[in-house]
């Protein structure tokens, strides 16, 4: 409920927040599994809103075919490699990408260095995707960069979020480390995230965005330090 609301409020979000939330509780690889079908869900509404979607699909195929990619070798890390370790690694990005976000508040667009970037930029968000679940840095980064407006990127980034956890749960699905249970579980969740997501938009309208982006990267930079010392140390 509570990464529903956030997505709510300012587009994006949900795989970050509970990510951040489950992955020190029940561990990183299956927090990733949890928020596969609320994720998907949510933002598949997302992706088709806007009337741009063949106009971003031929501008992005070449970053999300990349991406899908990634996605499917890092997975085998995923997979083999000691939950800790890896949930280090999303701590790391989660402080990385808010220190980033209240640091910088214009991305520098990649111009016409973009043909290149594309595809750099979609494998190592399809390999951070595959290791730890969330596709924000530099994924997310990249596409405020493109200049795409603000219909446009809320458009870009459900399209993506969509076919990189579609690929998540291709790539985890073929591993067979899709317990039922948890899929269950992942199922269930979408409830109250969609409730979360209803109060969200409610919220939006009362309580400014700046100040509310201001306060959601503080507390990602707090969680990334919580989730890294519970990885090291607890």
């Amino acid at each position: 409920m509570l990464a529903g609301a956030v997505k709510g409020v300012i587009g994006f979000g949900m795989p970050i927040v509970s990510l951040a939330m489950l992955a020190p509780v029940i561990g990183l690889k299956e927090a990733i599994i949890v928020m596969l079908v609320p994720s998907l869900v949510t933002n598949i509404w997302q992706g088709l809103t806007g009337g741009r979607l063949l106009e971003l699909a031929r501008r992005l195929w070449l970053l999300l075919g990349l991406a899908c990619v990634a996605i499917w070798f890092s997975t085998a890390i995923l997979v083999a490699f000691d939950g800790d370790a890896l949930s280090v690694g999303l701590g790391l990005i989660l402080i990385l990408y808010a220190s980033f976000a209240l640091a910088t508040p214009r991305v520098p667009s990649p111009g016409r260095h973009e043909t290149w970037m594309s595809p750099v930029i979609g494998l190592l968000a399809g390999t951070s995707m595959g290791l730890t679940g969330t596709f924000v840095m530099p994924g997310t980064v990249y596409l405020q960069a493109l200049g795409l407006g603000k219909d446009g990127l809320v458009q870009a980034l459900g399209l993506s979020f969509v076919v990189t956890t579609l690929a998540l749960a291709a790539s985890l699905g073929g591993r067979a480390t899709l317990p039922l249970d948890l899929m269950a579980l992942s199922a269930g969740v979408m409830v109250p995230a969609m409730l979360g997501m209803v109060l969200g938009k409610k919220c939006r309208d009362r309580l400014p965005e700046a100040l509310f982006r201001k306060i959601f990267f503080v507390a990602l930079i707090i969680v990334g330090v919580w989730i890294v010392a519970k990885a090291l140390f607890i």
